[in-house]
């Protein structure tokens, strides 16, 4: 198994920096799933932005959700594969399960989320390339003023937890700075 590194973080905390940083330290090849899915011309600016901080010889894979199933499916093979992000992927599952945000329904989505998460484990313990997932850190704010919100903010905060039970390393970002807050290699 390789290892997993788990980033977390607020937005524009600087958690997509510092993992291509992690990454430029690996030699050989890097895969890049991207969850991200361009609705508005805004998301995809971001998306083009994030696009263009990568190298070029990277190999990016769109996969907004079915992680292990696509990836499976591609059968490639790669040092470090690099998810960003957890948060879009579990947002992408909550559109899935709840296309009316004033109806949830908390059980699809949980039902979703847990499948999604668990065979997201079962592949990283299982490749031979190293992991680096990235992911917000939605448990410090505001508690949302609407069903949906407070549904996704938990369970994104149950699928934090349960990547943190399985990484080597944990890092917070705060203002750009990583704070290493669970480190096996220590």
């Amino acid at each position: 198994m390789g290892n997993l590194t788990l980033i977390l973080g607020g937005a524009r905390s600087g958690k997509s920096t510092f993992a291509l940083n992690l990454a430029e330290k690996i030699r050989g090849c890097v895969a890049f799933i991207a969850t991200a899915q361009a609705g508005d011309p805004e998301m995809a600016a971001r998306i083009a932005a994030h696009q263009r901080q990568r190298p070029a010889d990277w190999r990016t894979l769109e996969i907004p959700h079915a992680i292990a199933a696509t990836w499976l499916g591609q059968e490639i093979d790669a040092d470090l594969i690099i998810l960003d992000c957890l948060t879009l992927l579990v947002s992408n599952l909550a559109v899935m399960a709840s296309p009316d945000v004033d109806h949830p329904n908390e059980g699809k989505f949980t039902e979703l989320v847990c499948s999604e998460i668990n065979k997201l484990i079962d592949l990283i313990q299982n490749s031979p390339g190293d992991w680096i997932v990235i992911s917000n850190e939605v448990g410090l704010g505001l508690v949302p003023p609407y069903p949906l919100g407070r549904i996704y903010r938990d369970w994104l905060g149950w699928a934090n937890q349960r990547l943190a039970t399985v990484a080597s390393e944990v890092y917070l970002l705060v203002a750009g700075i990583p704070v290493p807050i669970h480190n096996y290699r220590l």
